[in-house]
């Protein structure tokens, strides 16, 4: 499915829950894994794919409270979107928050000159200099001549393990770099919801 040639865009998953931890990235990347890997076990092999997590206000205690339009949503090939189409109407288990999936929407990439990731993971996160050195790697490899600014460091927990990584916005973008950069994204761990990149609003 890497050599997927369809356009990339985003699908959105409607959820009716009131909670998920704030970190959610693994257990919903888990949890969605669980319901489509029933169908067919395409999921763990695909590259192409990355999660926007859910957004919600944050009750002090680690976990997010979450509101009536709550969504979760897959960067994907617009050809694999009757492949995850099975979510609607199932429940997700996210460390014993649930969610119950409702309605779909899809989105069509857009090309904006700034474009940001709440968090980028890397080998070496955790070394700024590496860290900065691997961006403009991955950015050259994409013929990207935007410029990059690495934001506040991040950890986020995969499995058992805690990775560092940083937030990232990557600047004065033409409007093929922007969508590039969309289906692209940077590092790794981008179906946990790492190196997704979405228009930066200030």
């Amino acid at each position: 499915m890497s050599h997927d040639t369809s356009p990339v865009i985003d699908i959105f998953f409607h959820v009716q829950g009131q909670r998920v931890p704030v970190d959610h990235g693994y257990a919903l990347y888990g949890a969605i894994s669980r319901i489509l890997e029933k169908q067919t076990a395409w999921l763990h092999a695909a590259d192409n794919v990355g999660l926007h997590p859910l957004r919600g206000r944050y009750d002090g205690a680690g976990k997010l409270l979450l509101g009536d339009r709550a969504r979760f949503g897959l960067r994907l090939p617009a050809s694999v979107i009757p492949a995850v189409l099975p979510l609607a109407g199932k429940r997700l288990d996210l460390n014993g928050d649930t969610l119950r999936v409702g309605t779909t929407t899809t989105a069509a990439l857009v090309p904006t000159v700034v474009l940001y990731a709440h968090v980028v993971t890397t080998k070496h996160g955790d070394d700024e200099a590496r860290f900065d050195a691997e961006i403009q790697r991955q950015l050259d490899g994409l013929d990207i001549k935007g410029k990059p600014q690495r934001g506040p460091r991040r950890i986020v927990a995969i499995k058992d393990k805690k990775v560092v990584g940083h937030s990232l916005l990557v600047s004065e973008l033409t409007a093929e770099e922007s969508i590039r950069l969309q289906e692209q994204g940077l590092g790794g761990r981008r179906k946990m919801g790492c190196g997704v990149f979405v228009e930066w609003k200030g």
